[in-house]
C-alpha cells in the first residue's frame, strides 16, 4: 500500500487498474516538472540567444562557452551536481525545484541555438532598412525580427518540448516521486515491474503523440511568411 491505495496483485489486469491512480499522482509530478522546465528553457535561451550577439566579444565568448558546455555535458551528471554539489555552497533547493532547473539549464542551450538561427535567419537587409528607418533595437526586434522568426522556430522548439517530456524521468533519481519513480517502488514492494513499468511507457506514448500533434496544429496555423506586421 502506498499513499493509501490498496494495490491488487491477482492478475495483471487488476494489479494495472490498482496502480493506476498512484501513477496519476506521479503523471501530475512529470507535467509539473516539464511544464517549469520548459518555461524556464524558452526564457533562459531567449535571454542566452541575445547575449550571443552581443557587440562585446567577451560576453558572445562566453555565452558561447557556455552554451557548448552545458550541451556537451550529461543532463544527469548536471542533475546530480545541482542536487548534491550546491549545498556544500549553501545553496539547498527541493528535490524538484533541482529536477525542473536541471531540465530547464540543458535545454535553454538547445533553445537558445534555435532563438539563434531564427534571428540569424533574418536578411542583413532587413536590418539596415530597420537602422535606415530609425527604429530602436526593441522596435526592430519586436515589429520585423519577431513576426518573422516565430514561424521558423515552432517546430523545433515543439521537438524539444517532447524530449524534454521523455527526459522528465531522470528526476527519479534525485528523489523525484514521478512516474517512474513511483512505478519502481511499486516494483520494489510487490516484487511486479512488468505491469507497472509497461504502464508508464504506455502513459507516456500517447501524451507524446498529442503533444506532437499540437506542436504540428500551431505550426500551421502560423502563416508561413511571418506574422503579418502591425
Amino acid at each position: 500500500m502506498m499513499y493509501g491505495y490498496a494495490w491488487d496483485t491477482t492478475t495483471p489486469l487488476t494489479f494495472a487498474i490498482s496502480i493506476l491512480p498512484i501513477l496519476g499522482i506521479g503523471l501530475l509530478v512529470t507535467l509539473k516538472a516539464a511544464a517549469v522546465g520548459y518555461a524556464i528553457a524558452l526564457v533562459l535561451g531567449l535571454v542566452l540567444a541575445l547575449l550571443r550577439r552581443s557587440r562585446f566579444k567577451i560576453i558572445s565568448w562566453t555565452v558561447a562557452g557556455f552554451t557548448e558546455f552545458v550541451r556537451d555535458t550529461p543532463l544527469l551528471v548536471q542533475l546530480f551536481f545541482l542536487y548534491y554539489v550546491l549545498p556544500d555552497f549553501g545553496i539547498v533547493l527541493p528535490a524538484f525545484m533541482t529536477g525542473a532547473l536541471a531540465l530547464g539549464l540543458q535545454y535553454s542551450a538547445y533553445t537558445s541555438e534555435v532563438y539563434r538561427g531564427g534571428i540569424d535567419a533574418i536578411p542583413r537587409g532587413q536590418w539596415e532598412a530597420a537602422t535606415a528607418l530609425n527604429l530602436t533595437r526593441l522596435q526592430t526586434y519586436r515589429d520585423i525580427v519577431v513576426p518573422q522568426m516565430v514561424p521558423r522556430i515552432v517546430p523545433s522548439l515543439g521537438n524539444y518540448l517532447v524530449s524534454m517530456l521523455k527526459e522528465t524521468p531522470v528526476l527519479s533519481v534525485v528523489t523525484v516521486l514521478d512516474m517512474l519513480g513511483l512505478a519502481n517502488m511499486i516494483g520494489e514492494r510487490t516484487f511486479e515491474y512488468l505491469v507497472p513499468l509497461s504502464m508508464v511507457g504506455l502513459i507516456f506514448l500517447p501524451m507524446t503523440i498529442i503533444c506532437s500533434a499540437l506542436i504540428y496544429a500551431v505550426e500551421r496555423a502560423l502563416p508561413k511568411s511571418g506574422i503579418p506586421l502591425r
